[in-house]
């Protein structure tokens, strides 16, 4: 059995280099005894932020400033304890880090809380006097739609203050997942032992074009997150309740309004993402499950099926330097600026991806204000790990344009954008693969890793946000979240959407296990509303050329300076309207039809 590597046996040139954040770890420990220090320079003006713009700027000024170390702060820890989360000095730097943390948030809580309470119009009148306030004006006027929920100042500092804790049920899911959770290992044709883990499974083996290897390694999944299901209900529970209870003592009318207030999202978008694409959508993917069933000689197609390649015997394997090459062929039209970024994220080590003992599943993209981004993988050698590089790819070349324009509080964009930039890369490199491809056999290759986006976005994410949905409902009406009523109703999302196409089986239900999403807000189902926006975004680039990308690289500029239809309006696309999601779906379906008829 192919042994994983221990972090410190991992070639260096597959993981990323942390010292651009910390020379070592004796400077991030030399800054976690600072920076409680440093809390005094901005709270040298609590009581007195109504005395005038110029204290109110000095204040945010002074603030803006913490912050940016805390983020740099913060992020070394929580990338090393991604990369390694058995390592005892990473977990006790986790703890130390999100205690520091909570700490400056709950001594900063009294700014928010005093601007709240400044008389009706001041903030306008200080603006008006103090231009240098105005790079503020967005964060204030948003912080002042938030006055009718918000708590006293003492119980804001004391919420503040209780972060480490209120973040408990995250990072006790994410440990567990990370350190704690075992795989069985299984056999192969040959008698021999072959390594399971979640990152493995999740990039190669629910992958591979080997039924047998395929469902072998999804019952060591299975019987690994069964194990843990009581815990992680009892863990996903908590974390529910407290959105349900916060919901609620800030007179929101659900969890749900909570939640998108902050993203500048009505329920009428939320809803017509969740509603639409499962209605109209759900028809094509029974289709395509019919035809990977059909065509891999299936009896019953499961789950874990899904992602198996349509053509096994050209299912070729990719390095990651070539794919980083076709990444970044891909991305010439976005321009010099924009490839001056990507190479660097390539050459520069900004990317870890090592398959090493634990380290978590998934891929992330973490953005430290001032630094450069920071992209972690697993690397499978095929072509779908191509189009996650990509993808990760975007957010990096997205955060690092908005903070080479834009000061810290005005870079991050409403989460229901963040996802917009990510997958326009992924269709950027669908249509520059396909543009080559003159073999037919290579042609619907590509077009199956097209429809992995698509799955992975409008399907897996999407029926995320349908089961946070169901969830929220259970929750509000003052019922037990418990595993069983989770597998329950992940069982009928799955089921409502796949119908008798697909197997409904054990494993499938335990999916509510799998994803960190959950734990995030309303975030799933962001996936698909950024997917739209750059599905149209990527075939207006493809009819226009460098005028869209010249457009689109404002929009990545602009920040969280605008609100998200606005940055989706700059881009040209109107996402007010259920129009585009519906024209992606049809999209979908095409290219569905052209697999149906490549393989008859």
């Amino acid at each position: 059995m192919t042994k994983r590597l221990a972090r410190t046996d991992a070639p260096v040139e597959q993981t990323w280099d942390l010292r651009d954040l910390f020379s070592t770890n004796e400077a991030w420990e030399a800054e976690l005894h600072q920076l409680p220090e440093e809390i005094k320079t901005v709270t040298q003006y609590k009581g007195r932020l109504g005395e005038g713009p110029d204290v109110l700027l000095a204040c945010l000024n002074a603030q803006e400033e913490l912050l940016q170390r805390t983020i740099r702060f913060a992020t070394y820890a929580h990338l090393n304890t991604s990369v390694d989360g058995t390592n005892p000095l990473y977990q006790a730097n986790a703890s130390h880090a999100s205690s520091t943390v909570a700490s400056i948030h709950a001594a900063l809580s009294f700014v928010q809380s005093e601007i709240l309470e400044l008389p009706e119009g001041k903030i306008e009148e200080f603006l008006g006097k103090e231009e240098a306030l105005s790079t503020y004006r967005k964060t204030l006027t948003e912080l002042l739609e938030t006055k009718p929920h918000r708590l006293s100042p003492e119980t804001e500092s004391v919420l503040a203050s209780l972060g480490e804790v209120l973040d408990g049920p995250f990072a006790i899911y994410s440990r567990s997942k990370s350190a704690d959770m075992p795989f069985d290992p299984i056999i192969n044709e040959n008698g021999d032992e072959q390594h399971v883990s979640l990152p493995l499974y999740e990039t190669l083996y629910e992958q591979s074009s080997d039924t047998t290897e395929r469902r072998k390694a999804y019952a060591s999944y299975t019987k690994a997150f069964n194990q843990y299901k009581n815990t992680f209900a009892t863990t996903y529970a908590t974390e529910v309740k407290k959105q349900v209870v916060m919901s609620r003592e800030r007179n929101y009318k659900s969890v749900t309004d909570m939640l998108l207030q902050p993203q500048q999202v009505t329920s009428e978008m939320y809803h017509n993402i969740l509603d639409v694409i499962q209605r109209e959508l759900a028809p094509h993917m029974r289709r395509f499950a019919k035809l990977k069933q059909k065509v891999l000689g299936l009896d019953k197609i499961y789950m874990c099926d899904l992602k198996a390649p349509l053509d096994p015997e050209y299912n070729p394997d990719v390095t990651y330097d070539e794919a980083a090459k076709e990444v970044l062929e891909a991305l010439e039209v976005m321009g010099p600026e924009y490839m001056e970024i990507m190479t660097k994220a390539i050459n520069e080590r900004w990317v870890d991806y090592a398959d090493t003992v634990g380290k978590r599943s998934g891929a992330f993209c973490s953005s430290p204000y001032g630094v450069h981004p920071y992209i972690l993988m697993t690397w499978a050698g095929k072509m779908r790990s191509a189009f996650t590089l990509a993808h990760e790819l975007g957010h990096a070349g997205h955060f690092a344009l908005a903070g080479r324009y834009q000061r810290y509080h005005n870079t991050r964009p409403s989460l229901y954008f963040i996802e917009a930039p990510s997958t326009l890369n992924e269709m950027l490199l669908s249509h520059s693969l396909l543009a080559k491809s003159t073999d037919p056999r290579k042609r619907l290759a590509v077009i199956v890793q097209v429809l992995g986006t698509y799955y992975h976005n409008y399907v897996t994410h999407l029926l995320e946000g349908e089961m946070q949905r169901r969830v929220y409902a259970h929750a509000e009406a003052d019922k037990p979240i418990t595993a069983n009523v989770l597998c329950d109703l992940k069982g009928a999302v799955l089921s409502d959407f796949w119908g008798d196409t697909v197997e409904i089986d054990e494993g499938a239900r335990l999916t509510w296990m799998r994803q960190p999403h959950y734990y995030m807000g309303l975030y799933p189902y962001t996936y698909a509303a950024g997917l739209t926006a750059s599905t149209a975004v990527a075939q207006k680039i493809q009819e226009e050329g460098p005028v869209t990308a010249e457009r689109w690289l404002d929009v990545l500029k602009a920040g969280g300076t605008k609100k998200p239809l606005e940055l989706m309006k700059l881009a040209g696309v109107d996402m007010s309207s259920p129009e585009p999601i519906r024209n992606t779906v049809k999209f979908i379906g095409s290219l569905i039809d052209e697999l149906e008829k490549g393989f008859e």
